[in-house]
């Protein structure tokens, strides 16, 4: 690989950790339990809610107008350093919370959210200058492996440290896990901002914001002119968004079906670690059959994961139920990486290079919105059925959307 790829690629491994730590584990265990402990548990609840969709919906708005702007040449590396450093002050920050300060806490993790997704916008279009078309998919699904298994590091330490700090984990230790994160997301990003640069751009006239806004609308208008894109993002929409929900879902899941804790965590490890080969692998078998049918394949997996966690409650001893359960968990790793990846690649393969970080801001948008659909369902049906496995069994309509969307479009 190219120094430019592997640079990219290490961006991945820089970013993991934010989404791990910082979105996934163990901020939100932080903000019950410390920032809003003044709070009753349903206010904290919802405080946490509407932070998480403030976060979503700001970078969602912006996604296009940034990814516009950042096509005009200089300005793709200027926006990306912008937001990384936006980021990882913002998280530096977030450690010094103290109890009681929910305010302050949500305060600087939405921005923290809102720059860690700005900064992935022109990091995935940015795979346009690193790569050439017929590497796209094997440099796409590095990353994506390098991102599971490097993030299992930091995680690992920061588990380590508020184990051993007592239970609960005392304040130092969650301040410390935030400075961990930070300075792991900054010391990564090292090796994209010395040897990445942008090579596809548009030239910039004297009003290059305004032009950004008629740029975008231009897009827009001329949508025909790029029916390939729009409906592997129709396509994209639904499958990702059952994708999201299995994996923010299946603890809750897990929980409902009478998992223990441990179990639960175990496997979120386990999924990280083997979600690196299987992406590789991804990658490389791309390479053979092509992107579009391995992403449908990727598709299949996970219409069978839905239809065997339908069956989950029926086995009838917490041993047996423990074992289907890794057994669902074995199927996510072998495809949540290879799925992301693949299609990050073959966007970027269908997409106008010069145009790539406005094009990008679409993806991000429609990835960003996806998020609501599946688990609105799966909480609908469940509400409608008094049971959880009717919600899980209508994921598996997002994927048949999706798979259905997916064969509409052409080869890469």
């Amino acid at each position: 690989m190219t120094k430019e790829e592997k640079s990219w690629i290490l961006y991945d491994v820089a970013n993991s950790a934010f989404v791990l730590i910082m979105v996934t584990a163990v901020m939100p265990v932080f903000f019950k339990s410390v920032a809003a402990s003044g709070l009753e548990q349903s206010s904290s609840t919802a405080a946490w809610g509407y932070a998480v969709s403030t976060a979503a919906l700001v970078t969602a708005i912006l996604s296009p107008f940034m990814g516009s702007y950042g096509d005009f040449r200089g300005r793709k590396k200027r926006m990306f350093t912008f937001f990384l450093c936006a980021g990882v002050l913002s998280t530096l920050l977030l450690a010094l919370t103290g109890r009681g300060e929910w305010v302050f806490c949500l305060l600087f993790f939405v921005i923290a959210k809102v720059s860690w997704a700005s900064a992935n916008i022109f990091y995935d279009s940015f795979l346009t200058d690193v790569t050439r078309p017929e590497r796209m998919d094997r440099v796409s699904s590095h990353g994506y492996a390098w991102g599971y298994i490097g993030s299992v590091i930091p995680f690992t330490a920061v588990i380590i440290l508020m184990l051993t700090s007592g239970n609960p984990p005392s304040l130092n230790s969650y301040r410390t896990a935030f400075v961990i994160t930070a300075l792991w997301w900054i010391l990564f990003s090292i090796p994209m901002i010395k040897n990445v640069n942008q090579v596809h751009s548009v030239e910039p006239g004297p009003s290059p914001l305004r032009e950004s806004i008629a740029k975008l609308a231009a897009t827009l208008r001329n949508i025909r002119g790029h029916r390939n894109v729009f409906i592997f993002l129709g396509a994209y929409f639904f499958y990702i968004d059952g994708v999201d929900t299995i994996i923010s879902m299946a603890a809750a899941y897990g929980i409902d079906s009478g998992l223990d804790t441990a179990s639960l965590i175990l496997a979120i490890l386990m999924i990280q670690v083997l979600a690196f080969p299987f992406a590789l692998l991804y990658g490389a078998l791309a390479e053979r059959f092509s992107a579009r049918s391995m992403i449908t394949a990727g598709i299949v997996v996970y219409m069978l994961i839905t239809t065997l966690a339908f069956f989950l409650p029926d086995f009838t001893t917490p041993a047996s139920r423990n074992i289907v359960f890794w057994i669902l968990s074995f199927m996510v790793a072998t495809s949540m990486g290879g799925i992301q990846a693949l299609s990050r690649s073959y966007f970027g393969k269908i997409i106008p290079a010069e145009k790539s970080a406005e094009f990008f801001g679409f993806y991000n948008i429609f990835g960003k919105f996806a998020a609501i659909i599946g688990p609105f369902l799966m909480g609908l049906a469940t509400m409608l059925t008094g049971s959880s496995r009717y919600g899980v069994l209508c994921v598996v309509f997002l994927f048949i959307a999706g798979l259905i969307m997916l064969r509409r479009t052409e080869d890469a």
